[in-house]
């Protein structure tokens, strides 16, 4: 008997269910389906997936692009592949004076190379390139007839000195730029650099890093007069 009540008091059924839902409305209870559904917590649908954020990609691409546009055009624009022209070209030079390596309170600037022609070249001491352009600038100051006037920049004096009496001065005239300003005017980002200047003060050439053999002829002697280009007699 024990065992034929408990199997009756767990079966379900229409006729169990039914007067369990009647009881429950005579109590006040919620069937127990109901309970259920109101203690489970209300499903929440996911976020949607998030969208790919393009625009931090785009802008960065935009401004490669325009950088590569802007080099290349300066780039087909120049005399040679691969030679950027300084915005001098075709220009008045800009004016500078400076004092002098080797003579103590005098300077000397564009005035006094006016009607000239001249090759002004911005070196250093500390400059390792300067040094391998060395012995062309000799070789041209002995060959040549255009005066090359160099600029010892933000150097010492002495090391200056040095680095002349070692190697030799091939220079008509040296005069120091010790806190860069006349650098800055000529647009010059290191040295070697040198600038072709003609009689009317106008820039015609600049040579970024040391001349050589091949690029005095093609660049410099090509738009000298041929007494000054030529070897001197």
């Amino acid at each position: 008997m024990t065992n034929s009540a408990s199997v009756r008091t767990h079966t379900t059924g229409p006729r169990g269910s039914a007067a369990r839902a009647k009881t429950a409305a005579q109590t006040g209870a919620e069937p127990a389906t109901a309970q259920a559904a109101a203690a489970a917590p209300t499903a929440q649908a996911p976020p949607p997936a998030a969208k790919p954020r393009l625009g931090r990609f785009v802008i960065p691409l935009a401004v490669f692009a325009a950088i590569a546009i802007v080099l290349g055009i300066g780039i087909l624009n120049s005399r040679s592949v691969g030679v950027i022209q300084s915005p001098l070209i075709g220009k008045r030079a800009p004016a500078w004076s400076l004092p002098l390596l080797d003579q103590s309170g005098r300077t000397f600037g564009s005035k006094d190379l006016a009607g000239k022609w001249y090759v002004l070249n911005f070196w250093g001491s500390w400059c390792f390139a300067c040094k391998d352009e060395h012995q062309e600038l000799l070789t041209l100051s002995r060959s040549t007839s255009v005066p090359i006037i160099g600029v010892d920049w933000r150097d010492e004096d002495a090391d200056a000195r040095n680095f002349l009496a070692a190697l030799g001065n091939p220079y008509a005239t040296v005069a120091t730029d010790h806190d860069g300003r006349v650098v800055v005017d000529w647009g010059v980002y290191g040295a070697p650099e040198s600038f072709l200047v003609n009689p009317q003060g106008v820039v015609v050439f600049k040579q970024i890093g040391p001349i050589t053999p091949e690029i005095w002829n093609k660049e410099f002697a090509s738009r000298l007069p041929a007494a000054l280009a030529d070897h001197k007699s």
